[in-house]
């Protein structure tokens, strides 16, 4: 895995000045490092982020069928198998069949699942404070606003090239 020094994006006289220039370059090492250290805080509570999405969205929108948590996490449905295995196993989510058609399983939050997802927004929480440290409350807000901006022309915008 590649270390936060090798991830900076400017090492100042040593990075050619037309990486410098390159945005594309700049959020792939950023997002690196966020995925680096919020899976690293994850890892030190026994959870990865497939299990936070996944409890978020059953906290949220309430029990789904593994083709709607599929969608409403964005998680592939040949991942979330393993992923609700995994959240079974500890007893954070209940697979029952659906009572209008018991092909399919709906899966519930449960109340360990609940405390759980708790944790994990605490451990989150303190990954984003570390993340944005070096911004004002102001900035973060306003950095946010600008990639989510960026993310939804994106996702709407044809692809280029």
């Amino acid at each position: 895995m590649e270390t936060g020094d090798e991830l900076r994006f400017d090492h100042g006289d040593e990075t050619p000045e037309r990486l410098k220039g390159q945005l594309s370059r700049l959020l792939g090492m950023t997002a690196a490092q966020t995925r680096r250290v919020s899976g690293d805080a994850l890892r030190a509570v026994g959870a990865h982020k497939d299990h936070f999405v996944v409890l978020a969205a059953l906290a949220e929108f309430g029990p789904a069928s593994q083709a709607a948590l599929s969608g409403r996490a964005r998680v592939y449905k040949s991942d979330l198998v393993a992923i609700l295995n995994d959240l079974e196993d500890h007893g954070w989510v209940r697979r029952a069949p659906d009572p209008t058609d018991r092909r399919r399983n709906v899966i519930t939050i449960t109340g360990d699942g609940e405390h759980h997802l708790a944790e994990l927004d605490r451990v989150l929480e303190d990954v984003n404070e570390h993340i944005m440290a070096p911004l004002g409350h102001d900035e973060r807000a306003q950095l946010f606003a600008l990639l989510g901006r960026v993310n939804a022309h994106l996702a709407s915008a044809p692809d280029h090239g």
